[in-house]
């Protein structure tokens, strides 16, 4: 599968509808997003059922924003709907092909169990009288 051109009116919904999502965070004037593009659609094509898009920051400030993008290129990955990844800098191509196979076999549940252990430590904020 080749990578997806990501802009906001489909963000929601390929995070959404799909199991794994992997982001490139990317500009044409960056010299090693340049460089990582092809290494990135060589690992999106060695894996049809995960979805790679690339999010042009030039283009898409406000997904670049929403995710408070201050390096490109920056990788970012969704499992069922949660970030679970998030790196600036260009993954070498043997990372990135680890990375995918390390997500396909994370544990969700595990994952969401963690998340809620750390939303029930949170402090709450308010004053108190």
């Amino acid at each position: 599968m080749a990578t997806l051109d990501m802009s906001e009116p489909i963000f929601a919904d390929t995070i959404e509808n799909n199991e794994l999502v992997i982001l490139d965070f990317w500009a044409e004037w960056c010299g090693p997003c340049k460089a990582y593009g092809p290494v990135y659609e060589r690992v999106s094509e060695a894996f049809p059922n995960v979805v790679f898009g690339k999010v042009n920051t030039e283009e898409q400030q406000g997904l670049a924003g929403m995710f408070g993008i201050r390096s490109i290129p920056t990788t970012i990955a969704f499992k069922e709907g949660i970030g679970v990844f998030m790196q600036p800098g260009a993954l070498p191509e043997d990372a990135l092909r680890d990375l995918v196979e390390q997500l396909k076999t994370l544990d969700m549940d595990e994952v969401r169990a963690e998340m809620a252990a750390q939303e029930a430590q949170a402090p709450t904020t308010g004053t108190v009288d």
